[in-house]
């Protein structure tokens, strides 16, 4: 899967006007990571290269951050390191089961289990090796542990990382991933993300966001979107 593209191709205006531009951080949802959460991410990261989990994990940091902005009452500085940690655990899965625990049709709610008590240790290591309180690293370990299994929310924070994850699967990545996994249409990917998401949300903020990206997933699979190439 390429890297979106980070610079033009072209200037079609044929002016410079990047000094027009607003400062960086003044607009919603570009600040990127924080300083404190790529300590973070440095330490995770070695143990998210199964199943696009590195990238899934990058973007549903992005999305719990836009939650957290949406809920100013939630503590961003336990839901942002609880969403890079997440999905740690899978590491620990062998990696040929991996898709077995989500397969539709099927399942092993066991391996989701285990990769939930594998990422709570891996994300009380992570943490503890950082030098973060006992107290606080519960509190981002409970989070981990039953991010997918556990039905009821323990919290806000709880529910934006439970959101941003599920929210994933409706950006154009995580269209294209699942599509891969399964060796599905893109058509075919929506619809069962689709009945993954809407449903199983918790806040009205993340219910509003899937919305969004739901409408901007399907029109990919329209023709009028697919005959302009």
């Amino acid at each position: 899967m390429s890297l979106p593209r980070q610079a033009p191709t072209a200037n079609h205006l044929g002016a410079d006007v990047t000094d027009h531009l607003p400062g960086p951080g003044t607009v919603p949802g570009t600040a990127g990571f924080r300083p404190e959460d790529r300590a973070v991410w440095e330490l995770a990261v070695e143990h998210l290269h199964v199943r696009s989990n590195d990238v899934h994990t990058a973007y549903s940091y992005g999305l719990a951050a836009a939650l957290c902005d949406l809920h100013p009452e939630a503590d961003r500085d336990v839901v942002l390191p609880a969403i890079i940690l997440h999905d740690t655990g899978w590491s620990r899965v062998p990696e040929g089961e991996v898709l077995e625990a989500i397969r539709p049709g099927g399942g092993r709610h066991d391996l989701v289990v285990r990769h939930e008590k594998e990422g709570a240790a891996i994300a009380a290591g992570v943490l503890s090796r950082l030098g973060r309180d006992p107290a606080y690293v519960a509190r981002v370990v409970d989070i981990v542990d039953g991010h997918d299994t556990r039905r009821e929310a323990l919290s806000l924070d709880d529910a934006l990382v439970k959101d941003a994850d599920k929210l994933w699967r409706l950006t154009p990545h995580g269209v294209d991933t699942v599509m891969d996994w399964f060796g599905l249409t893109r058509e075919q990917a929506h619809a069962l993300i689709g009945s993954r998401v809407h449903d199983h949300l918790v806040t009205d903020a993340a219910r509003t966001m899937a919305r969004a990206l739901a409408a901007v997933a399907s029109v990919d699979s329209t023709p009028e979107r697919v005959a302009l190439g």
